[in-house]
């Protein structure tokens, strides 16, 4: 990546270097016929530096009919992150951002690997969610109960031999523990009353209209084109149906909801680069970053990792008890397996660090979540441990700690380990009569669907209203259609980019403004607007009060989360 010019705040090329690369429609839309084409795109990404650079071209019955940007977020359970400032304690907010950051990528235990549109320079998708807040049981040791899209947890394993993660695992890193390796079911397939396919591993999507209370089963899928084009990525593996959706008690019918609101750019075509920004504002809440991943065939893997922009995600609480802190949440690395036998699934390796710095004075918390190299042979367990534990912010040292093994045992306020796909434990180790405790049972949450707004009221540039032709031809199966459609929107930004190279004119963001290079991306005045709207959408529910943040506050805070 070239150096960026201070006066040039936005060094992104609009054209990739090299002749597209494309992969013909092999005719057959079966199984077989898409497995086909999958080997030969693997083919011709051997030896690729970085796929996601490419001028790829798929046929579109290769691709799941949504948007790469309604896809690609991190708010598949708004519920635990509007719950991140709830409490009073640094100590049990940092467990409400670990269980955040459990349940954001959601999407990818529930359905199977596909892909997604690759968003055009422009593109803009913005969303809400209104959501019943979580309550908390009388053991503060226990898990936030949470009453939107969950179900029985899963059966646990047959015990087996095993080390629990104590203080001798402490000093012997590399145990793992199969008895807590996971049991939730990962089922692609198709649902008798959905008619989708499940996930994408890049991009997202489900939304509609129809509210959602304890009192009324979750309607996940509705009849109208318009619903289908964003259920499309959600199929349930556990759940045949909406009644199998369990949603709390009556009482929590009469409980004000939860506000989110969800803003999202594609600010670069080469690379793909988009900004997000999200806000919970009746918790003081702000959720921001910028999407960029890097990815590369390696053997019969695809290993997907951060780009140069993507400095991780960043977490800000504006107001309430934990006002002016930020916590820092960096992307682990993902492969996508079983490329060249056509069984795919995700698995996770290296290490997410969660830093809290601002707020209060004094020292800060951190958490190192550690996830396990699975073995090439047998089956994947998906597990991993990890610690939560004190840090200076006057010193750097605990900037080498990215492994369980790197922190100081003085430093270790509490102890986690489980799987990502199912039950994560955690505890203290300043008390000797500390138990383990659930964190969070990821077998239990379902994705919570987004509201969006009608296709009546969108821009011709938002991400359902663009490909919208797109989505109703692969809905009903008129692939070639689909492709011309397709073909049509990747021609327009060619010819668009062409004509501002000819008249000199450099693109820039309607929502964002043009430097990402702290990965912290900042709001127009089109952005702001945009988020003023969507929280300012009817609703059937009665909302907690939702007044916004006052743009001098965000801005000082935005200045010391980049300084930080």
């Amino acid at each position: 990546m070239a150096s960026q010019d201070k006066n040039d705040l936005n060094p992104l090329d609009e054209e990739a270097p090299g002749q597209p690369i494309s992969v013909p429609d092999s005719g057959d839309t079966g199984e077989s016929g898409k497995l086909k084409m999958i080997v030969q795109l693997v083919k011709k990404c051997l030896g690729v530096k970085d796929i996601a650079a490419m001028r790829l071209s798929l046929p579109a019955s290769l691709l799941e009919p949504i948007p790469n940007l309604e896809y690609w977020h991190y708010l598949d359970r708004p519920d635990l992150f509007a719950a991140i400032n709830d409490s009073d304690d640094p100590f049990e907010r940092m467990l409400a951002v670990l269980r955040f950051t459990f349940s954001k990528d959601l999407k990818f235990i529930r359905g199977k690997v596909c892909k997604p549109y690759n968003s055009v320079l422009g593109e803009h998708f913005r969303s809400h969610w209104d959501v019943i807040p979580v309550d908390y049981p009388s053991d503060p040791n226990e898990p936030p109960i949470q009453y939107l899209y969950v179900s029985p947890p899963a059966p646990e394993p047959a015990p087996s031999s095993s080390y629990f993660f104590s203080s001798a695992a402490m000093s012997a890193p590399d145990v793992i523990h199969p008895s807590l390796s996971s049991s939730a079911s990962v089922k692609s397939g198709r649902s008798a009353k959905s008619g989708f396919s499940g996930l994408s591993f890049l991009s997202r999507g489900q939304s509609t209209t129809a509210k959602t209370t304890p009192t009324t089963s979750p309607q996940l899928v509705e009849t109208n084109l318009e619903a289908g084009m964003s259920d499309l990525s959600l199929a349930n593996d556990q759940a045949s149906g909406a009644a199998d959706l369990l949603e709390g008690d009556e009482a929590a019918a009469d409980k004000p909801r939860i506000r989110i609101v969800y803003v999202t750019e594609q600010v670069s075509h080469h690379p793909p680069v988009s900004a997000y920004h999200a806000v919970c504002p009746s918790r003081h809440l702000e959720l921001t970053g910028i999407d960029q991943i890097s990815a590369k065939v390696s053997g019969t893997t695809l290993r997907v990792m951060p780009g140069s922009f993507n400095k991780g995600i960043f977490v800000r609480i504006t107001g309430g008890d934990g006002a002016g802190e930020l916590y820092h949440i960096t992307h682990p690395v993902a492969s996508v397996n079983g490329l060249l036998r056509g069984s795919f699934y995700v698995t996770v390796g290296d290490s997410t660090i969660i830093t809290c710095s601002g707020g209060k004075d004094g020292k800060k918390l951190r958490a190192v979540i550690e996830y396990k190299e699975e073995s090439w042979l047998g089956k994947a367990h998906f597990l991993l441990e990890g610690v939560i534990h004190e840090y200076d912010p006057t010193d750097t040292s605990h900037e080498e700690w990215t492994r369980v093994k790197h922190v100081p045992r003085d430093r270790v306020l509490a102890v986690f380990d489980g799987s990502w796909r199912g039950r994560i434990r955690w505890k203290r180790v300043d008390a000797s009569d500390s138990e383990y405790a659930t964190l969070l049972d990821i077998s239990t949450l379902h994705v919570i669907p987004k509201n969006v707004r009608p296709l009546e009221k969108q821009h011709p540039n938002e991400s359902r209203k663009l490909w919208e032709n797109v989505t109703s031809r692969l809905l009903t199966k008129e692939y070639s259609e689909a492709t011309k459609h397709k073909l049509a929107i990747e021609q327009k930004q060619r010819d668009d980019a062409a004509e501002r190279k000819r008249k000199g004119i450099q693109f820039g963001p309607r929502y964002f403004e043009p430097d990402i290079s702290t990965g912290i991306p900042k709001l127009t005045e089109e952005g702001r607007k945009a988020i003023e709207e969507e929280l300012a959408e009817d609703t059937d529910c009665m909302l907690e009060d939702t007044a916004p943040t006052p743009q001098g506050e965000r801005a000082e805070l935005a200045e010391e989360a980049v300084q930080a």
